[in-house]
Parts: structure tokens; C-alpha cells; sequence
């Protein structure tokens, strides 16, 4: 991404960045997109499923992390956030469009998943035993108790936020976004872990993994906060966030992106060593589909990529302290968590072997654009600054401050 530059303003008449003409953009480039990936997909079903899969995931899991991010920042009240809760929000506001486009999945999913395929779940026993489970009406009865979950929260927080920002009662509605994100966080975890083993773990649905969950929600979350994170480095050269966003809050973010990067790395390996010490067939072969085949190369692209040189970079206070290095490392993520995501995916459809289509970039494009969109058009209602909430005050002065 590139600064932003323009007139527009917001709606408390604050100079905005030009929003329209990326928001025109995104939607053009994002339809044409979907228009050339449906005629790909005339030709190639099942390469379209699975690149709807993973633009959807992609973009999904912004939303999502968004959300887990938004109820940490209110919890906890960190400076960090005061910067980036309008991309969260926003981020957050995008989630009625991707329960939505969650309905295609419908078309495509004997494409997607063998347990969807009667032949295949009459001649397997252990599916017949899960079938329970893994059937299409529980499958998308419980996709829509996860979004009933997130955009309900979603929902709460950003109303409470803009009722805060009418300057009434501040500090009780301070309390009650802090009072919600606390059980707000735990059904965001239940749910996410869920969404990762119904959406993804069941792509195989003879392996299962207790940690899966929990690797999945941390990628999501190093997504949604490396995206907001290089949004607010486009945008910290024009007012509001330029008096806002100074080397200590942008410190405070490659602090998070660096606890993050770890942290994926850890419940990452922890994953691999918990299956490689217990030698199991049924365990292994995941692994072994993934690191075989030519496979293995985008597995050490994700070791160098994802952990090694992100950690190197981001424990560098220069790093952490100038915008555009930051915003560098902060794009570079965005790239890798979607090379982790195809690496999840693809295998489990193409065990043969390393397989890569046309359609696996275009169709996450056409997603993307929609996506951004309707983030933008989000952003755009609001201030970019929680202004009126208590916590913010002196924020102001701390950056200039951390600046010198």
C-alpha cells in the first residue's frame, strides 16, 4: 500500500485521506475479478471451490481477528489501541458481508469436503461414525451460530462506541465495553476453534489435531494486526493519527506483531512436535502430505518467511520505531499468513502433489475487493479517533512526546 492522499472528511468533519477513489477502485477491480473467476470456474469447479475456500478464509479471518483484537483493546485499554480501534471497527462491520458470502460454499462443497460425498461416507466407517457431525445442515446450522456470535458481538461494541462518542456518560460505557470483551473473548475463541475444524481440519476429516484451533486463531489474529497496522502507517502522515500515531505507538505495534509472530511459531511447532514424538499413522500423514510432494518448499518458505526473518526484523527498535520499515514487515506478513493458509489447504485436495492454479490468486482479488469495499465504506462513517473515550486523553501529548 501506498500513503493515501486526498480531501474527503469524515463525519465529524475531520480531513480523511481519498477513501472514495480506493474505495471505487477496490469495488471495480474486486468485481472484475469475480467476473473472470466465474468463467475459470466454468472450466475448473473444483479449482474455483478451492480458491473460494482460501480468499474467503483470507479475507474472513481480518474480520474475525479484527474482533478478537477490538475486545482485547477495550479489556485491557492500552495506548496501542487507541490508534487502530477505528480499522478494528471497521474491520468488525465487514463480518454480515462474509456470512453472506459464506452461502456459495453450499454449491461447492462435495467439491470441498469428502464427508459431503454419499459414496464416500457409505464405504468409510469412521465417517459414518462422524456423520453426526460432519453433515451439511449441522455444518452450516453451526457456521451461523459462529457469525450470530461475532457479529453480535460486533455489533454491541461498535454501538457502544458510537454512543460514546456523543460525550454522554463516557465512563460507564467505558465500562461496559470492558465488561463485555471479557466473555466476549472466550465465545470468540470457542467459535473460532470450531469455525477452524468444521472450515479446514475436517478438509481431512481422519486427522484431528487438539491444537489446531488454537493455531488458526493466532494466524487470524497476526493477520487482522499486521492489516490495521499497515492501513494506520497509510494513513499517519494525515490528521487525525499524525497526531496521534508517533514512534511510541508504532513501537507498541511491532511489539504485538513480534509477540504474535512468536507466538504463531510456538503453537505451530508445538503442533508438529506433539505428532512427530507420538509416531502415529493416523497423526503423521498430514505432515508427511505436506512435506512431500513438492510441498515442502512453501513449508520452509513459512519458516523463514512467517518466524525467521519477521522475529530478526522486529526485534530491532528501528524497526519498530519508522513507518515505512514497519509497514514493510507488516505487508510482508499479510503475504505470508496467505501462503500458511494455501499450505493448509491445498494439500488436502491435491495429495498427489504441489498444484497451484490461476484461480487460487484471482478469486481472493475478487474477494479482497468486495471486502475492502465495504471497510472503507465502514471507516469512512466514523472518526478515525475514539476521541471522546477517558482513556484517550493526554494521548495526544504521550506521542509527540515518544517522538522526540
Amino acid at each position: 500500500m501506498t500513503t493515501i492522499t486526498g480531501a474527503e472528511r469524515s463525519t465529524d468533519g475531520t480531513p480523511m485521506p481519498g477513501l472514495d477513489a480506493m474505495q471505487r477502485r477496490g469495488l471495480i477491480v474486486g468485481v472484475l475479478a469475480l467476473v473472470l473467476a466465474l468463467l475459470g470456474g466454468l472450466l475448473n469447479r473444483g479449482a474455483f471451490f478451492q480458491a473460494y475456500l482460501l480468499g474467503y478464509l483470507f479475507w474472513t479471518g481480518i474480520g474475525v481477528g479484527c474482533l478478537g483484537l477490538l475486545m482485547l483493546h477495550h479489556l485491557v485499554g492500552g495506548r496501542w489501541g487507541f490508534a487502530i480501534q477505528r480499522l478494528l471497527e471497521a474491520g468488525v462491520r465487514t463480518l454480515p458481508l462474509m456470512a453472506l458470502l459464506f452461502l456459495p460454499i453450499l454449491f461447492g462443497l462435495q467439491d470441498l469436503y469428502v464427508w459431503a460425498r454419499p459414496e464416500v461416507m457409505a464405504a468409510d466407517a469412521l465417517l459414518q461414525f462422524k456423520q453426526r457431525y460432519l453433515n451439511g445442515p449441522a455444518f452450516f446450522g453451526r457456521a451461523a451460530f459462529y457469525f450470530l456470535i461475532w457479529i453480535g458481538s460486533g455489533m454491541i461494541l461498535t454501538m457502544l462506541s458510537a454512543r460514546q462518542d456523543q460525550g454522554i456518560d463516557t465512563g460507564r460505557l467505558t465500562r461496559r465495553l470492558q465488561v463485555w470483551s471479557g466473555p466476549g473473548l472466550v465465545l470468540y475463541g470457542f467459535a473460532v476453534t470450531f469455525a477452524a475444524v468444521d472450515w479446514v481440519m475436517s478438509l481431512e476429516p481422519h486427522w484431528y489435531s487438539t491444537i489446531y484451533g488454537v493455531v488458526f486463531l493466532v494466524g487470524q489474529i497476526l493477520l487482522a494486526l499486521a492489516f490495521v497496522t499497515r492501513v494506520a502507517i497509510c494513513l499517519a502522515n494525515r490528521p487525525p493519527l499524525q497526531n496521534v500515531l508517533g514512534a511510541g505507538q508504532l513501537h507498541d505495534l511491532g511489539n504485538l506483531l513480534l509477540a504474535f509472530v512468536m507466538l504463531w511459531a510456538y503453537v505451530a511447532f508445538s503442533q508438529y512436535l506433539i505428532i512427530w514424538s507420538g509416531n502415529l499413522p493416523e497423526e503423521n500423514h498430514w505432515y508427511i502430505s505436506r512435506l512431500a510432494g513438492g510441498w515442502g518448499v512453501l513449508a520452509a518458505i513459512l519458516i523463514v518467511f512467517h518466524f525467521v526473518v519477521p522475529f530478526l526484523l522486529l526485534l530491532s527498535r528501528i524497526t519498530k520505531r519508522r513507518a515505512k520499515i514497519l509497514g514493510g514487515v507488516a505487508a510482508g506478513i499479510l503475504v505470508v499468513r496467505f501462503v500458511d493458509l494455501f499450505w493448509l489447504i491445498a494439500p488436502a485436495l491435491h495429495s498427489e502433489g504441489f498444484r497451484a492454479h490461476w484461480l487460487d490468486l484471482i478469486l481472493p482479488i475478487g474477494l479482497g475487493g468486495l471486502w475492502l469495499a465495504v471497510f472503507l465504506a465502514s471507516l469512512k462513517r466514523r472518526p478515525l479517533l475514539a476521541q471522546r473515550d477517558p482513556r484517550f486523553a493526554g494521548l495526544a501529548d504521550a506521542a509527540h512526546g515518544a517522538q522526540g
